[in-house]
């Protein structure tokens, strides 16, 4: 399947009539589940994926989802929520625990793409980091740079930034393309560069329970 990074932004991705475990999944996430469901034959998990850009306002995300598994519930034996908190304060959580679906467990993507339990160990010591995975770098523009205004006001880099000290590049994958396109989202950010190759974590621990 060709993916296409703005379309999975703005509309994200459709799923199949039926199936046996559907994933709702952030478009942003949708090129590394496709990558374990190949590797692995995972052929029961289907998915589909919300617009990515609902990560710019949080507060949709729990009524988005709602609507998504309210959609396909009686399509699919199995339901699974590939979202983490994402800025909701619970408030994601707790919708899915009424709908009786399940969710990946940590506090962002960054978190469980780390490990929970090693990003929580690094807490204390990058609070001053800035985090971009695969996706995300990709993305740049339309995620950070464009919607922070900072091509029309450059000045504001430093109001957005200046507590940060190091932009950290989550590599899910070796791409030499996107470790160059980090290193320079780095400089345009102010920000010293740090690569960290984590693979796919906790989502793909999370998959193969499923």
């Amino acid at each position: 399947m060709e993916l296409d990074d703005a379309r999975l932004t703005e509309t994200g991705l459709t799923s199949p009539e039926t199936g046996q475990v559907l994933l709702i999944a952030c478009g942003a996430l949708a090129h590394e589940i496709l990558a374990l469901i190949r590797a692995n034959g995972w052929d029961h998990l289907s998915l589909s994926c919300l617009p990515a850009k609902l990560h710019l306002t949080p507060d949709a995300l729990p009524d988005a989802v709602e609507d998504a598994v309210r959609l396909a519930e009686d399509r699919f034996d199995t339901i699974f929520v590939v979202y983490a908190d994402c800025g909701t304060g619970g408030l994601l959580q707790a919708r899915c625990a009424a709908l009786g679906v399940e969710m990946i467990e940590g506090p962002h993507c960054y978190s469980f793409f780390e490990g929970n339990a090693a990003f929580a160990a690094r807490a204390d010591s990058e609070m001053t980091a800035f985090y971009l995975t695969d996706f995300l770098v990709r993305q740049f523009d339309a995620f950070v740079w464009r919607p922070l205004g900072l091509g029309r006001h450059p000045e504001l880099r430093d109001m957005y930034f200046g507590h940060y000290d190091r932009l950290i590049y989550q590599a899910q994958t070796e791409a030499p393309e996107l470790t160059a396109k980090a290193r320079d989202c780095a400089r345009r950010l102010g920000l010293r560069f740090e690569r960290r190759k984590t693979g796919y974590g906790d989502l793909e621990t999370a998959l193969a329970q499923l």
